[in-house]
């Protein structure tokens, strides 16, 4: 199943923000937290919402985050259904699977800049590790380790609201990956929204980032052996590249950041 929705970083670095509804649109390409093939994706920001579609083909799977009220929607184009999830819960039940004192973040200029989109962009080196439970509290001592590279570009078109959502993200908590998946990962959700706070403190926008992800059991370096080891070599280890294409400013309407009308809501905590 693949819900993720595009995520981006956090806090105002920039001289004299100027605040405009962002609409960007992006690839992801990678086998992590349920992607698996190249998906076009456009996401919308409005002060404390954001909304991002992607596009699988056959259908549109939209997901919507509305940081004030605590509330996370997902619905497909195909059906009728809105699920609904309170982040306030959820934030504090993962909480419970992931040593957030024990993580480790290394997020270093590399010295390297390229043209991406007609805009320079500086390039960091990312490492990370995150200690966490699998299957939740009590569950077998994992290790999220995380490598690659963020090209950032700084005071990109849109940086502003970009970064003022996702500090009001971090702040409350909140992951960037459906729920369900954050559950049976929350080491690479945790590390995921831990990166794109990283990023924020720069005062841009992600335009390229290149990530490799391996979970290990206990600490970082010791190779999972066994049943679950063979388990997490097939299905726990991945890649991750997403590619911006475009950015724009300009009012967004706020029927975008509400579930279909007509369709039935489902909570799902």
């Amino acid at each position: 199943m693949k819900r993720i929705l595009a995520a981006a970083a956090v806090a105002i670095g920039v001289a004299s923000p100027a605040f405009a509804d962002v609409t960007i649109k992006s690839v992801m390409d990678g086998k992590v937290l349920g992607f698996g093939d190249k998906t076009p994706e456009t996401t919308y920001i409005k002060g404390n919402r954001m909304r991002s579609d992607a596009d699988m083909g056959k259908r549109l799977q939209s997901t919507i985050l509305d940081l004030d009220a605590q509330k996370m929607y997902f619905f497909d184009s195909r059906k009728d259904e809105v699920e609904v999830w309170d982040m306030a819960a959820f934030a504090a039940e993962l909480n419970t699977a992931v040593d957030t004192a024990g993580m480790k973040t290394s997020f270093a200029p590399n010295g390297q800049t390229k043209e991406i989109g007609g805009q320079n962009a500086e390039g960091h080196n990312v490492e990370m590790s995150v200690p966490f439970a699998m299957g939740g509290a009590g569950g077998p001592a994992m290790m999220l380790a995380m490598t690659g590279a963020a090209w950032v570009v700084k005071g990109a078109p849109g940086t502003a609201d970009y970064a003022q959502f996702y500090k009001t993200a971090a702040e409350k908590g909140w992951i960037f990956s459906h729920p369900s998946a954050a559950k049976a990962q929350p080491g690479q959700a945790r590390a995921m929204a831990e990166m794109y706070r990283e990023i924020a403190a720069l005062g841009g926008i992600p335009y390229e980032m290149n990530m490799d992800m391996q979970i290990r059991m206990g600490d970082v370096g010791v190779n999972p052996v066994g049943l679950i080891g063979g388990l997490l070599g097939r299905s726990k280890n991945g890649t991750m590249t997403t590619t911006v294409e475009s950015i724009e400013t300009g009012a967004l309407s706020d029927d975008l950041f509400t579930p279909p009308a007509g369709h039935r809501l489902v909570p799902k905590n």
